[in-house]
């Protein structure tokens, strides 16, 4: 297996971390490369389900070494909980898994600033995790973020902490009208957190680039999908960080040309949690789809918006990562529909247009234009190859190829890690 990006073509919840954990049996490593602990990446395996927010998903194998780094902000009070959990069933942690030093750290000033913001918009609210993922970016492109290696050091942790504390305290005073933050309560337990955190610290890029130099087989993981990247989704309603195939270079500290296949990871339908376009929405949120795929938010709890598969949205995520191959998820919450819908065009302001218009207000005039399909009510959970699909699964799943123009190479068809069929050998 070559090194591969795992990137999501839609709105986040494609089902990455199931690809994620089925591919890392063959894997060396794998590498978190964006996000915090905003991600929820749900695995499943003989009926006990495992939800994960900043450990990669190839924990759940034992032998393969997990990486988070720099370009993720990690909240230490949440990476040690999640340690825990998993400890608590069973899963070891411990020389497997290791944390950039450059990696950037979330605040309790930032979980307060994120609230504050959002309750500050009201209507207009971009509908955050309130985790404080947005202001610790900031924080970091403005250049006074503080870094997991910093955690280390006493004095330079608490100069920095209430250097910020300044302008935070500032704002929560002047602006939010919310309670100001001692430095005192911060300083103690963020060092305690960082002493037991210092075991997993180190120089990650080095370590990741030796992987690579020896051969070793490297999957590196990113977080939400390509529509809420900071600069390619539909913006104001994005991240705040790159969910794309690039982001996996300036998240690990790994050149492009190191980085050999591209998986875009696919929905079979299209889903969203929050505010923010979605233009195949069906009309009363998709309750029956949110119902079949139990479409809930795995780190907030939300229900996802459902909507019918937007080839126009996939066709751009595969221009902008560049994936020559798909998987394709949740196939079988399909069964039983009998019409399904894909939009390979949109009307805005009376035109046809076959590509996603960079304008919020065109994004949100869109009149999806669908073609229509013949369902199926067969069971296809059991299946174990392509060849038990009724003709009418097999007649949806090449017209999304033929439409995105990338190749189906994984199709799941249930939670379970067994639900999975493999199409490409190369995998």
């Amino acid at each position: 297996m070559p090194n591969v990006v795992i990137v999501g073509a839609q709105w986040g919840d494609e089902g990455k971390g199931k690809i994620i954990d089925l591919l890392a049996e063959n894997a060396d490593s794998v590498v978190r490369y964006q996000g915090g602990n905003n991600a929820g990446h749900t695995v499943v395996i003989e009926g006990k389900k495992h939800i994960l927010h900043l450990i990669p998903s190839g924990i759940l194998h034992k032998g393969k070494l997990c990486i988070i780094g720099n370009g993720v902000v990690i909240d230490p009070t949440a990476l040690i909980a999640e340690i825990e959990e998993l400890t608590a069933k069973g899963i070891e942690i411990g020389e497997n898994l290791k944390i950039s030093e450059l990696a950037h750290v979330i605040f309790p000033y930032h979980r307060a600033l994120d609230t504050a913001n959002e309750t500050k918009r009201g209507s207009g609210k971009i509908d955050t995790t309130h985790r404080g993922i947005g202001p610790a970016y900031n924080d970091k492109f403005a250049r006074i973020g503080i870094r997991m290696i910093d955690l280390m050091h006493p004095d330079r942790l608490e100069k920095r902490i209430q250097r910020n504390l300044e302008e935070k305290n500032f704002m929560f005073k002047q602006y939010y009208a919310v309670t100001e933050l001692n430095s005192r309560d911060i300083v103690g337990p963020y060092l305690a957190l960082g002493r037991r955190l210092k075991p997993f610290v180190t120089d990650t890029v080095t370590l990741i680039n030796r992987m690579l130099d020896e051969k070793k087989k490297v999957l590196f993981e990113g977080a939400q999908g390509t529509f809420l990247d900071i600069d390619f989704g539909t913006y104001p309603f994005v991240t705040a960080s790159h969910p794309t195939a690039g982001g996996a270079s300036t998240g690990t500290g790994v050149g492009p040309t190191r980085i050999e296949k591209i998986l875009g990871i696919v929905k079979a339908y299209t889903t969203r949690v929050g505010s923010g376009p979605l233009p195949t929405e069906i009309s009363d949120g998709g309750e029956d789809l949110r119902t079949r795929g139990r479409e809930f938010g795995a780190t907030t709890g939300r229900p996802r918006r459902c909507g019918w598969f937007d080839a126009v949205v996939v066709r751009r995520a595969q221009v902008l990562n560049h994936f020559e191959q798909m998987a394709v998820t949740k196939l079988d919450v399909l069964t039983g529909i009998p019409t399904l819908y894909i939009c390979n065009e949109y009307l805005i302001n009376g035109e046809r247009v076959s590509s996603f218009p960079a304008s919020l207000e065109d994004v949100e005039s869109i009149q999806p234009v669908y073609e229509e399909l013949p369902g199926w009510n067969e069971d296809i959970s059991g299946a174990k190859n392509i060849n038990q699909f009724p003709k009418n699964t097999r007649r949806y799943l090449d017209r999304i190829e033929e439409l995105v123009g990338a190749k189906i190479s994984v199709i799941s068809i249930g939670e379970e890690r067994s639900q999975t069929i493999m199409l490409d050998p190369f995998f």
